[in-house]
């Protein structure tokens, strides 16, 4: 899957990451984080189309998502707090159809985390971040 993410380097954008909007980077963070729930509930086998994307729902919601930020937002490094910051304060025009704007809010700044990692090529820290949300839903932490 490495090798996947490399040859996405040819269309990845190359302005400084700093520069970008965080609801920028919360688009394709939200990507980048719905890919690894995806994959993740993989891991249980083969299934109908509709249970996986039941399952996946657990994970990819707003509510989820706020209490995932939460969790990790003292476990992370100064400058991935900033971004979570960043998207958690960006003014977004939209909010979610069913939670509150405060998670809505929190839930942008998880995926904005995500997409800055991914601008950035730091997989390993996608991975390590995304396995402290894991271990924080399984084990009913949040």
């Amino acid at each position: 899957m490495e090798d996947f993410f490399k040859e996405l380097e040819i269309i990845k954008p190359t302005n400084d990451l700093r520069t970008y909007s965080p609801l920028t980077l919360a688009y394709i963070g939200d990507c980048v984080f719905d890919m690894c729930v995806r994959t993740y509930i993989l891991k249980n086998g083969n299934t109908t189309s509709n249970k996986l994307h039941n399952y996946s729902k657990k994970y990819v919601n707003a509510t989820s998502q706020s209490k995932m930020y939460k969790y990790i937002k003292d476990k992370v490094l100064e400058e991935e707090l900033s971004i979570l910051k960043r998207g958690r304060n960006a003014n977004s025009h939209s909010s979610a159809k069913n939670s509150s704007l405060i998670d809505y809010k929190n839930a942008t700044g998880l995926e904005a985390l995500f997409g800055y990692l991914y601008l950035k090529s730091d997989f390993k820290r996608i991975i390590q971040i995304f396995k402290l949300c894991l271990t924080a839903m399984e084990e009913g932490k949040i």
